[in-house]
């Protein structure tokens, strides 16, 4: 990553910077949560462009629509394509967090690339998706500022781990089979950050990594991006430990994680997901000792319970996170799956006037 950039947006970009330096941010919590709780229908998803069982607004050349021509996928759950077909929905959420108290909300791009949107046979909305769902970030943002003069909000262009492994086979009876390439992933990953750029995202985050390989062709991609441009955005990058081995689903500590991806000088490293903060403890500890950049975390709202919920109260993650920023761990926190605006909303006072983290001065680490 070319660090001597210009920064594309310079005001944000230094009011980001110094917010860091003088408190701990809160990034909002989960989208899909926030989703789930409308109980929407497959019609709901697909709204009046998809309403036929194809995109209207995309004409394939010497294709013709219709019943059997392969284009109509089951859309529900396809949460990204809500920022098209319910954008309202989207921005509702994104104001709920901003509203508990959150100084970051995260597009609606979790699953915005083309590798995972092929699953719904929309790929080509990957740019559109991301450009759409940045828009709405920051549209909610510009609101929340205008209610309270001299309040700085920041929209987190998300990037997610796609549905495929560079590292890992989907085959356990052919291991050195891979379901996609570097390359590939590169392509993907360019579109995607093109997309969020182009929508006014003013942070790019490389989310939910389980796979180091992975997020090191988003990390190319987006200084191609960034090249191309001749200026950049900061750059976050959040792991995901997926059990209690504390390692990647590709085999990393959190440790060798950092170490793997310290070259591209991140705004940022931390970890989400999987876990609730209580197991994410040692692993966020890990990295708050050696890394020389700011350190993230937003975990679950705990374990998930044998229905697929989450137990964990607002009270109890914010007590936990609180402890987090007493013990020097943490610059950002925030929530990951079942958190909601209570959640962020007891996080955002659990940490208020709390110190944020100093990283170690590299000669510290080496």
């Amino acid at each position: 990553m070319n660090n001597e950039l210009p920064w594309l947006n310079p005001a944000r970009a230094e009011a980001l910077q110094a917010q860091l330096r003088e408190r701990i941010l809160v990034i909002d919590g989960a989208m899909g949560t926030m989703i789930q709780r409308h109980g929407l229908e497959e019609a709901d998803y697909r709204g009046e462009r998809f309403v036929d069982g194809y995109d209207r607004k995309h004409d394939i050349a010497d294709h013709a629509h219709g019943d059997d021509c392969g284009c109509a996928r089951d859309q529900r759950g396809n949460n990204d394509l809500l920022s098209l077909s319910r954008p309202d929905l989207i921005l509702d959420i994104h104001t709920a967090y901003l509203a508990a108290g959150a100084d970051m909300v995260e597009s609606n791009t979790f699953n915005s690339t083309r590798t995972s949107l092929a699953d719904y046979g929309l790929q080509h909305l990957a740019r559109e998706l991301n450009a759409a769902g940045a828009r709405l970030a920051r549209a909610a943002c510009d609101a929340a500022e205008q209610q309270t003069p001299g309040r700085q909000c920041f929209a987190i262009g998300v990037i997610g781990p796609t549905s495929r492994t560079a590292s890992l086979s989907p085959d356990v009876n052919r291991p050195g089979f891979r379901a996609t390439s570097f390359d590939d992933l590169r392509l993907a990953y360019r579109e995607a950050a093109e997309g969020l750029i182009d929508g006014g995202a003013d942070v790019l985050m490389v989310e939910t990594v389980f796979d180091t390989l992975n997020a090191k062709a988003a990390l190319f991609a987006i200084a191609e991006v960034f090249e191309g441009r001749g200026a950049r955005l900061p750059v976050m990058v959040s792991g995901t430990i997926t059990d209690a081995s504390g390692r990647t689903l590709s085999g990393q500590t959190a440790e060798a994680f950092w170490y793997s991806l310290r070259h591209a000088r991140p705004l940022s490293i931390g970890l989400n997901c999987a876990l609730g903060a209580k197991e994410l403890r040692p692993h966020v500890d890990t990295l708050s000792r050696i890394a020389e950049v700011a350190v993230s975390a937003h975990p679950n709202a705990g374990l998930p319970n044998a229905f697929g919920d989450y137990d964990e109260t607002p009270e109890d993650t914010a007590g936990m996170l609180r402890e987090f920023a007493q013990s020097g761990l943490v610059n950002f926190v925030g929530g990951c799956c079942g958190t909601t605006p209570e959640h962020i909303a007891a996080i955002a006072e659990a940490v208020r006037g709390l110190p944020p983290r100093q990283p170690p001065r590299i000669a510290d680490v080496a």
